[in-house]
């Protein structure tokens, strides 16, 4: 899980309190998020990647890190099957 990811060019988002709104401006769909989907996508936006992703998620979250690791694994497969990241070989 350790490969770069890229947040698509066609994908605008702005906070609002402590969630996020997407759009897809390509297919003009809006996207939710909530806090912890939030935290997830600013992560991204700051050019982590996933192993990184979740080292953040454990030091600031009390989760179990096998189920940390499975929902933000889960988590990006959304976002990548969505068409709002993908990931970078190399």
């Amino acid at each position: 899980m350790t490969s770069r990811l890229e947040i698509s060019e066609t994908v605008v988002s702005a906070q609002l309190d402590d969630e996020m709104v997407l759009l897809d401006a390509e297919r003009g769909i809006y996207y939710g998020l909530d806090p912890v989907g939030t935290r997830i996508w600013q992560l991204l936006d700051a050019g982590h990647d996933a192993e990184e992703i979740i080292e953040h998620l454990t030091a600031e979250y009390d989760a179990d890190p096998g189920l940390l690791r499975a929902d933000v694994a889960a988590f990006l497969a959304q976002l990548t099957a969505q068409g709002l990241i993908r990931h970078l070989d190399g």
